[in-house]
């Protein structure tokens, strides 16, 4: 070993000397505190490097071999399951609208070369800095909030911090590039900028092994141990998708669906062809006449409103003295395939209703519904109004949208390829949609928090995942039915049937302006699935009082934000302020109040919800219990 590598070697060893030496000097009786307290010296790349004796070296050397051989197997155990299957390349059509943005870039050319004079400027600089930092010099540098580069390598390493700022120079340059284009339509551009994203995330750098010196260091630390680990968690993803990779996002072992989520004490009192209805155990001793009923989206589970005790917003309603019903919508199989929207009127909605006013012997009931089930719950109310149905008595929406023109980020896969694309596969499938596909959609649409970040904890740091509820719930997703989703989409999404009073049921064209009902609208400032500035288009079509606040975050956290977690921040109107007329306005006028929005909602739907009268058992003779919450329906897979 030469002198320079033992010195660096040395130097390595001091820090981890420096913490048993403040040990040894405590008074007696207190080393092991301090030792157990003091942090873990966390050694550099280039102190672990320093570091490695020859009998390192072969160690990695021999990992690195098993590693290349867990690799060929894995590559022919793939190609052997996708044998003959046809790759499309574009299968949501992104290329044209791709085309046509970047030809109105070339058909500008003064602004192309405005901003390309800012790509190289900013090289420049970065480079500029670079040499500072070589020599010394260095200039405090503009601190990243992106989680990818955390880590203190990413700036202290010349070589990292310079590949890092290149990078996100870089990533910055083609979005905005993208998103100043000209000349092109709302879709081209959303479609253009989604497919640009996707690329630029892919190839950041902490993707990469060689690219990514928190793996490097992992990888030097075990002896290449990770890696082979990270091979392992490959393989296994593999295995879970059948050829195709399932990413684990969290360890699903360390929860169980009504042992530690969806935990809050009821009954099924009823099990319909679409669901199962949860009355829940009252904790106080009176409640108010007029029960409470959810209806969460059926995309996914409904325990994302009773995830734990502590932020579990069914608990909390309870405790509010609501009597509380929560529809819990089946995972269908083929013999569902055929059910349309209308069915989840009659079936979901209209059902769920009779059955809770029946056990409560009351003829009003106050209506919830969650983003899609929102959604559905609007559309039924605008045929009851129709009808003369007059039973809801006021309803709440949750990041829910009724017009579309303004839709969030999944508008991208509504236009007539991506349209065709969701039919092929559902027809494939023999009817359904499979969970699958829409867990991945949503995740792409937050590709660096939800696929490339456990890409490089799992495979690259060769780590496994953190039990989180949220991602447990996230992952259990729900198949739907093809005449079901491809009407939602098509008369919501794709041609805003709904919102400009084209959309007939039954023989009657809906109209939310015919809904008299008072209304209660929760928008979240962060919410990429629905907007608020959508949902606010949505909130001026009913015909009665709405009252629509925002929430802090998105699209789940800016909803399940229980009080006693003290997070976020909410913008409430004045009570009783009609809604202006612009979505500017509504914003300009709201006041900023810190932490959840659930007591405003709560005193809102009190006003509405009766007298007060003796808590309520579960079920009636008519209904009688038929088991435990949270029911059957949800464990289904």
């Amino acid at each position: 070993m030469d002198k320079k590598h033992k010195n660096r070697k040395k130097d390595a060893l001091k820090k981890v000397k420096s913490r048993k030496l403040k040990a040894n000097y405590a008074e007696p009786g207190e080393a092991e505190k301090v030792e157990a307290s003091a942090p873990k010296p966390k050694l550099s790349l280039s102190d672990l490097l320093g570091m490695q004796t020859q009998q390192d070296i072969a160690q990695l050397s021999e990992n690195l071999r098993d590693l290349a051989l867990a690799s060929s197997k894995i590559t022919e155990s793939l190609a052997q399951k996708t044998h003959g299957e046809k790759i499309e390349l574009d299968p949501l059509g992104m290329a044209p609208y791709a085309q046509e943005v970047m030809g109105k870039l070339v058909n500008d050319p003064e602004k192309f070369m405005s901003q390309t004079q800012d790509f190289f400027s900013g090289h420049a600089k970065i480079w500029e800095e670079a040499a500072q930092k070589f020599f010394g010099n260095e200039a405090p540098s503009e601190a990243t909030r992106d989680k990818r580069f955390a880590d203190k390598e990413w700036s202290e390493n010349a070589f990292f911090d310079l590949m890092k700022k290149s990078y996100l120079h870089n990533a910055a340059w083609i979005n905005n590039l993208v998103e100043n284009v000209e000349g092109v339509d709302d879709l081209a551009k959303r479609k253009t900028s989604f497919m640009t994203s996707q690329i630029v995330n892919a190839f950041s750098p902490s993707n990469f092994l060689l690219t990514n010196p928190v793996a490097l260091r992992e990888m030097i630390a075990t002896k290449g141990e990770s890696l082979n680990r990270g091979m392992s968690n490959l393989a296994r993803d593999l295995e879970r998708g059948n050829g195709k990779l399932a990413i684990t996002q969290t360890d699903e072992s360390a929860f169980e669906v009504g042992k530690n989520v969806a935990i809050t004490p009821g009954k099924v009192v009823h099990r319909g062809t679409l669901f199962e209805l949860i009355q829940y155990t009252p904790t106080t001793e009176q409640v108010h006449e007029i029960p409470l009923l959810f209806f969460p989206p059926w995309i996914n589970k409904f325990y994302i409103l009773d995830l734990r005790d502590d932020n579990s917003m069914i608990k909390w309603a309870v405790s509010q003295g609501f009597s509380v019903f929560v529809v819990s919508w089946i995972n269908p199989s083929l013999e569902l395939s055929n059910f349309g929207f209308e069915d989840y009127m009659d079936k979901g909605i209209y059902e769920a209703i009779e059955v809770t006013l029946e056990i409560c012997g009351v003829d009003k009931i106050n209506c919830v519904g969650y983003c899609i089930g929102g959604t559905l719950l609007a559309s039924t109310m605008a045929y009851m109004a129709k009808t003369g149905d007059s039973r809801v008595n006021s309803a709440t929406f949750f990041a829910s949208q009724q017009d579309f023109i303004e839709a969030g980020d999944l508008k991208i896969f509504t236009d007539d390829a991506a349209f065709q694309f969701i039919q092929n596969e559902i027809e494939e499938a023999g009817g359904l949609l499979d969970a699958s596909v829409m867990a991945n959609t949503f995740n792409s649409l937050r590709s660096n928090d939800l696929i490339w970040s456990f890409v490089i904890n799992n495979y690259l740091l060769g780590h496994d995942p953190k039990p989180f509820d949220l991602l447990f719930w996230n992952s259990d997703q729900t198949r739907m039915p093809k005449n079901l989703h491809l009407f939602y989409l098509d008369n919501y999404y794709r041609k805003n049937n709904f919102a400009e009073n084209r959309l007939e049921i039954k023989g009657e064209l809906l109209s939310l302006n015919d809904v008299k009902t008072p209304i209660y609208m929760q928008s979240s400032r962060e919410d990429h699935i629905a907007p608020y500035r959508s949902i606010f288009r949505g909130a001026k079509l009913f015909g009665g009082d709405v009252r629509m606040i925002l929430a802090g975050s998105g699209h789940i956290a800016g909803v399940i934000n229980h009080p006693d977690a003290n997070k976020y921040q909410h913008w409430l109107p004045e009570v009783g302020a009609p809604l202006p007329e612009t979505a500017e306005e509504w914003q300009a006028s709201l006041s900023e109040h810190k932490g959840s929005w659930w007591p405003d909602w709560a005193i809102w739907l009190k006003a509405r919800s009766g007298e007060m009268v003796a808590a309520r058992e579960a079920g009636s003779a008519k209904h009688p219990p038929i088991c435990d919450a949270p029911g059957t329906y949800v464990l289904v897979k």
